[in-house]
């Protein structure tokens, strides 16, 4: 069995929902970390095999999302790529699925990940929408919802889930709290002093208003007490 290494670790900055990212697809981002990963590892972009990036939203994204990202990034079109949805495991899956296509020997060099866009995930009709309705209201419904955070098995949202985890193991809500606070002030501290300033791609927006650039996590509240 081939050992396998990691050689790049790069992400864009985390934005908050609805925020400086919200006009960004998912694939934009993908396609910026995989041009960014392979450039900061020195490989020849024709050395790599395949391409595996996790999607959880892909309502509306179009065919392989994953590949998609890959051409645009600038590889060629004979690199594969595919797209895994394990809901919030999508993007660990996806560099356990290259390691082990690694191992196998059925490749060398592979790019894997994750990429997200909550804000703009869309909005569905039900299914009578296309044959027709002929008399009372339609249902619309939240693809963050019905195809992310809602259980499809027991029909109750991530929520509730949490909320019977921390029954089961007797995690309060104090202690919740305390958690979340010191995350804060330790993501502001690590913010203010750029230790993610190295594995941060920034990422170039353009709006109907303005073009600016994207490096900094916006969803950490400094202030929070």
């Amino acid at each position: 069995m081939k050992n396998c290494v990691i050689v790049s670790a790069v992400r864009t900055a985390i934005g908050s929902f609805n925020g400086s990212l919200a006009s960004t697809s998912a694939i934009d981002l993908g396609a910026t970390v995989i041009k960014a990963a392979i450039e900061r590892a020195k490989i020849d972009s024709l050395h790599i095999d395949e391409v595996i990036m996790g999607n959880v939203l892909q309502a509306g994204l179009g065919q392989n999302p994953a590949r998609q990202a890959l051409l645009k990034s600038g590889l060629a079109e004979t690199v594969c790529g595919f797209t895994v949805n394990k809901v919030c495991g999508s993007g660990l899956k996806s560099v356990a699925l290259a390691a082990q296509a690694i191992q196998a020997g059925q490749a060398q060099s592979i790019v894997a990940g994750g990429m997200e866009n909550m804000s703009l995930a869309p909005y569905l009709l039900d299914a009578k929408a296309r044959s027709g309705y002929r008399l009372g209201d339609g249902q619309v419904y939240d693809v963050i919802l019905r195809d992310g955070l809602m259980c499809a098995t027991h029909g109750y949202h991530m929520g509730i889930t949490a909320e019977n985890v921390a029954k089961e193991y007797g995690i309060t809500r104090e202690m919740q709290d305390e958690l979340a606070l010191h995350s804060q002030r330790k993501a502001a501290a690590a913010i203010e002093s750029g230790a993610f300033t190295a594995e941060i791609v920034p990422v170039n927006v353009v709006t109907r208003k303005k073009t600016f650039v994207f490096s900094q996590d916006e969803f950490p509240k400094a202030d929070s007490t």
